[in-house]
């Protein structure tokens, strides 16, 4: 007689992130579909899926620190702001991108353990006021510090060289960046099912708890604000350099927010709670885009009036998820495949 259900024989089985063979070959036709993509789809939509996957990278660092960890982070875009001048500089003055691009995340590591030493003694609103702080001086830096961040005028980039490979166009751009993206998914992943993840749960749960268990809670904070401006320098070091332009309007303050709503649309905790809500933020606007122009043949007028509401239908649509679904889409994924497991019996 076969197997019925799932039975696993150790904890590290239990905690693999694919257990199952029906898992894993999903994630190879998944993997698959991805690779394949930019051969068949146009060079609009590759670009939409080259800042979709910058989004996951920072969307993902940031459910680090306020998902699993519980430290709330509004400076998240000027971290993501460092990441891309450290880089920028690191390949103007002739360093190989792979050495830039580590650079970019070690320097935003540096700024967010410095700007998070305060998150010891302050926590919720306290500590979202803290790394607000943080968010307008690092804006006042990139636009003041003109020697280094070129002021106004930005930084101009030229196109990632990798052993001779320039990648100059949309669709090279999108498997360098899709291979980024898989490893800092991978890290992250594998991060939360270590003593660092169920450290920053036991912090976000209830940080007494955790102190009194032997949690140290300063360096476990360290260390989340680290690796999640990480993750931000590296994003902010691709999408410096897929524009090949960086400025300090990019990283203002509506870019964290904006990362502070993927994480709560997707689901606050999870890595695949972050993936989705980098999707719907990015495509949010471009659906957007897309609706106006398929309805400006008959209401011309409309298009001027839709972009104008643009930040209206995110705001509408952050509170819609708060009151609706507060654990994100996620939570309704989850749903959807727990009915389908168990299909046709209720229980």
């Amino acid at each position: 007689m076969g197997k019925c259900g799932l039975f696993f024989t150790s904890y590290a089985a239990e905690a693999g992130l694919f257990p199952t063979t029906f898992q894993r070959t999903w994630l190879a036709a998944l993997l698959l579909a991805l690779a394949c993509a930019p051969l068949v789809l146009s060079t609009y939509l590759v670009s939409v899926g080259n800042l979709i996957l910058i989004a996951v990278i920072g969307a993902v660092g940031l459910n680090i620190l306020t998902g699993a960890c519980g430290q709330i982070s509004l400076g998240h875009g000027a971290f993501i702001g460092v990441g891309a001048y450290a880089a920028g500089l690191a390949t103007t003055h002739g360093l190989p991108f792979p050495v830039a691009l580590v650079l970019g995340g070690l320097a935003s590591a540096v700024v967010g353990m410095v700007f998070g030493i305060p998150s010891l003694r302050l926590k919720g609103i306290y500590l979202a006021i803290a790394t607000l702080a943080a968010q307008l001086v690092l804006e006042y830096v990139f636009l003041h510090w003109s020697a280094v961040t070129g002021g106004s005028n930005g930084m101009l980039l030229d196109a990632p060289t990798i052993l001779g490979v320039a990648f100059d166009t949309d669709q090279k751009m999108y498997y360098l960046i899709l291979a980024v993206t898989v490893l800092c998914l991978t890290g992250a992943a594998n991060l939360m099912r270590t003593r660092f993840g169920r450290a920053f749960v036991a912090i976000r749960d209830f940080h007494l708890s955790a102190e009194i268990a032997g949690v140290s809670l300063f360096r476990y904070k360290l260390f989340a604000f680290g690796a999640s401006s990480f993750l931000a320098g590296v994003a902010g070091c691709l999408w410096g350099h897929y524009t090949m332009y960086v400025t300090a309007e990019q990283f203002n303050i509506a870019l964290s927010v904006s990362y502070l709503a993927m994480i709560i649309i997707g689901g606050l905790g999870s890595v695949l709670g972050a993936i989705l809500g980098a999707v719907f933020i990015t495509v949010l606007p471009e659906a957007l885009n897309l609706l106006a122009a398929a309805l400006s043949g008959w209401f011309p007028d409309v298009s001027s009036s839709i972009t104008a509401l643009r930040e209206g239908v995110f705001g509408l649509a952050l509170v819609l998820f708060l009151i609706f679904e507060p654990e994100g889409l996620v939570h309704r994924w989850r749903l959807i495949r727990a009915y389908w497991k168990l299909y046709p019996f209720a229980h």
